[in-house]
């Protein structure tokens, strides 16, 4: 799979942008706020119908306008797919495949994976469980539709029973036969959910070890631990258990919405004893393992985007993945970097087509 061009009108800095791309390299260049990731991240949207950065759709238009067109046509299994994103404010986005619009969105995640490697990254490790589940979710969802579907499902029926927790809570006032669907459905879905997360990790935890140890050279042990709730049994009991709790608390405290992935380095928690250098390797090998999950699970190559890694990685980190895109361990690759003499010579060596396209101010030149 390979996105062949990509037009885009009125997002974020671009009044209109039109660009051919190569199916192997693609290089963006030129100066911190040009517009660089904001065009990784229109492709990011094509694939995945939001932003990589920022989940409201109004703060992605440019300024002074009303909405934003984003168009693009990808090469899948040799045939060619025409996506067309439109954002309008006060109005529900759409999103059309060869024309035809999609009834839910949702039907849209997995057709054209992606993965983006971007300087924020750190914050999966640095941050709290949130992020992490956000991060294997959106990979989930991307390989299983089933799963993304009992997702839809159970965080619909977590905000409904919070809203009901807030008016039992504030009213002094409990009827448990209101409660009761949405107990059995958060109960239905978060097995499945959980389910699925622990098969997952199972299958995930060794190409990160082995990904991890190719990029640090094998000089530690990474893992990984998936913890939930539902480790020592169901939710059915616990509802009922908690719920003066969740009263209290005005919200559902137990639940697959609170799991968390705990990233081990020699067996201690990464977060709190891996070093900088370490964090940064472990990342990346959780971005790559991601590529890898998906590329097995797809059959084919998921679009890579990585924006400005070079400035964060030293010399050997930045080696070892230039020899695998030299060795086409990648499919089509999109790049963002500050310095195009950096650029040139990086990809001097390295065999294949590639086109270097200049931004400047919103607008793109190729080389």
């Amino acid at each position: 799979m390979h996105l062949e061009n990509i037009k885009a009108s009125n997002f974020k800095n671009y009044e209109d942008v039109e660009l051919e791309f190569s199916e192997q390299i693609n290089c963006f260049v030129g100066d911190n706020g040009s517009g660089k990731t904001n065009l990784l991240d229109a492709i990011h949207y094509l694939s995945l119908t939001k932003s990589a950065f920022n989940p409201i759709d109004a703060q992605s238009v440019r300024h002074g306008c009303d909405f934003f067109m984003i168009k693009g046509d990808f090469t899948l299994n040799g045939k060619k797919e025409t996506i067309l994103c439109n954002y309008q404010q006060g109005q529900k986005k759409t999103v059309k495949r060869n024309g035809k619009p999609y009834e839910k969105l949702s039907e849209h995640i997995g057709s054209f994976p992606a993965v983006i490697i971007a300087p924020d990254d750190q914050a999966i490790i640095r941050e709290g469980g949130e992020t992490r589940r956000r991060f294997f979710d959106g990979l989930l969802s991307q390989i299983d539709r089933q799963y993304l579907e009992n997702l839809i499902r159970y965080h619909r029926a977590l905000r409904q029973r919070n809203a009901l927790l807030k008016i039992f809570s504030e009213k002094n006032y409990l009827d448990r036969d209101l409660l009761e669907p949405y107990d059995r459905e958060l109960a239905l879905t978060g097995a499945d959910i959980y389910e699925a997360r622990k098969a997952f990790s199972s299958i995930f935890i060794p190409i990160l070890n082995r990904i991890y140890a190719e990029i640090s050279g094998g000089r530690e042990e990474t893992g990984m631990t998936y913890i939930s709730d539902l480790d020592r049994g169901g939710f059915n009991d616990r509802f009922k258990d908690e719920l003066q709790k969740d009263l209290a608390l005005q919200r559902t405290a137990s639940g697959v919405h609170r799991d968390d992935f705990e990233f081990l380095i020699d067996g201690f928690p990464l977060k709190k004893f891996g070093s900088q250098g370490q964090q940064k390797s472990f990342v990346i090998a959780l971005k790559l393992a991601q590529f890898e999950a998906l590329k097995t699970a797809k059959g084919f190559k998921p679009i890579l985007l990585m924006d400005d890694i070079f400035d964060k990685l030293d010399d050997a980190r930045i080696g070892t993945l230039m020899e695998m895109a030299a060795g086409k361990a990648f499919g089509q690759l999109f790049i963002t970097d500050a310095r195009p003499e950096r650029t040139y010579q990086i990809f001097e060596n390295i065999p294949g087509d590639r086109k270097i396209i200049k931004i400047s101010k919103g607008r793109a030149n190729f080389e």
